[in-house]
């Protein structure tokens, strides 16, 4: 009986997994974005700054040297609870406002955010569109012009793909490297191919002003772009995914700071599962909707590293007990034609994935200490699931000063 349960749990996992297998297939391909619609709309630039003086520099230059009309766009840093000198930095550079909120009760980009659009909406100057960053990422002075292309073409929630600003400092911001170009390439860009809607990364996001006035923000749980993907989903508006609008952003260094920041988006995710999933899969069932099932799906991804682990664990800890084994998994009893080349592709996406972005080839020597990475989200997850209800913000901490020119020029 519980052999069977067991099995049946792997099984729906399984179904699970495969379906994202299938989806990658259409990341194989992509189409480059084209631009034909000349500069016409304007954007706030937010930038969400927490006592980052050591980056905020090099971001703002990066940012004046944007190839769109310098009337076009403003630049607005949020010092948020800052204690060090980002604001003063700020208030070097002309034209760039530096916007002090103190509100230690409220901490966290959500608020920061939420506060700051009150604040522009206050403003004599209103703006077509909002784009947000981290303080510590760097963009392709392009950015923009993609931003325009999209908003003119009718989408009003936009992405840009997310790299990697530094993968060479370490094994470990080289494994997050290595996990974000296999999402964007084989998680993103089959969603955006096949029509379903893409998901908010947290920076790189731009947002019709007219549609955040609608809404309102509202997003000030641990992980707000995955909040906010799904407000817009259920309303019937589906972020999309501009794969050429490139912005990279810095990974933590050390396995630590890796783990705090990564136990803070899994205990967001648990709570943005527990909140939004059901509602949006039923709303998706009822309306027959595949944009809204896959989004479910997507949320539960939470739940898919927890059993993942749990299931791991029981079935390794079952060999290890005297006898044959007691429960039966399911590469075991399924077909070899269907469990072997499921297996072997699941193991070649990473590669895959770095081959079809033309990553640095000294960057697979990376994948040889990746599975430390991987599995070390097991535990995380299974920490987050205990201490989900945790809302207290954790600031990862950037250092790692660098130009736009140095990270494009290490990538070729």
């Amino acid at each position: 009986m519980l052999n069977n349960l067991l099995l049946g749990v792997q099984v729906f996992f399984f179904l699970i997994g495969a379906y994202q297998v299938i989806l990658s297939f259409f990341g194989w391909y992509r189409k480059k974005e084209t631009i034909t619609h000349k500069p016409t709309k304007s954007f706030a630039l937010l930038v969400a700054a927490h006592n980052e003086e050591a980056v905020v520099g090099a971001l703002i230059e990066n940012l004046l040297k944007m190839k769109y009309p310098r009337e076009l766009f403003d630049i607005f840093v949020i010092c948020d609870n800052c204690t060090d000198g980002t604001a003063r930095i700020v208030r070097g550079y002309e034209g760039v406002f530096a916007c002090e909120r103190n509100n230690p009760a409220q901490r966290g980009k959500g608020f920061a955010i939420e506060w700051m659009l009150k604040e522009l909406w206050k403003r004599p100057r209103q703006y077509d569109a909002i784009v947000m960053f981290d303080a510590d990422n760097l963009v392709a002075t392009d950015f923009l012009q993609y931003m325009n292309e999209d908003l003119c073409n009718g989408h009003r929630v936009i992405q840009g793909y997310l790299d990697t600003k530094n993968p060479h400092d370490s094994w470990v911001s080289a494994a997050n490297g290595i996990n974000y170009w296999f999402c964007n390439r084989l998680w993103q860009l089959p969603r955006y191919n096949l029509g379903l809607s893409n998901f908010l990364g947290g920076t790189g996001m731009t947002f019709e002003t007219k549609l955040l006035k609608e809404m309102g923000w509202g997003a000030t749980s641990l992980v707000e772009d995955l909040e906010f993907t799904v407000r817009c989903i259920q309303r019937g508006i589906k972020p999309k995914f501009n794969f050429d609008a490139r912005v990279y952003d810095e990974k933590p260094i050390t396995f630590r700071a890796s783990s705090r920041q990564r136990l803070r988006w899994m205990q967001g995710h648990f709570d943005i599962t527990r909140r939004y999933m059901l509602p949006t899969l039923w709303q998706g069932i009822r309306e027959r909707s595949w944009v809204k099932i896959d989004a479910a799906i997507y949320i539960f991804n939470a739940y898919n590293f927890l059993m993942g682990f749990l299931l791991t664990f029981t079935l390794w800890f079952d060999l290890l007990l005297p006898g044959s084994p007691h429960f039966d998994s399911i590469y075991s009893v399924a077909p070899a034609w269907i469990a072997v080349p499921i297996s072997l592709y699941i193991y070649a996406q990473l590669p895959l994935s770095m081959l079809l972005e033309k990553v640095s080839w000294k960057l697979y020597f990376r994948l040889i200490t990746f599975p430390i990475f991987f599995f070390s989200w097991w535990p995380v997850t299974f920490w987050a699931f205990f201490t989900q209800n945790n809302k207290q913000w954790s600031h990862t901490e950037h250092t790692r000063v660098l130009r736009l020119e140095e990270v494009q020029g290490k990538q070729m």
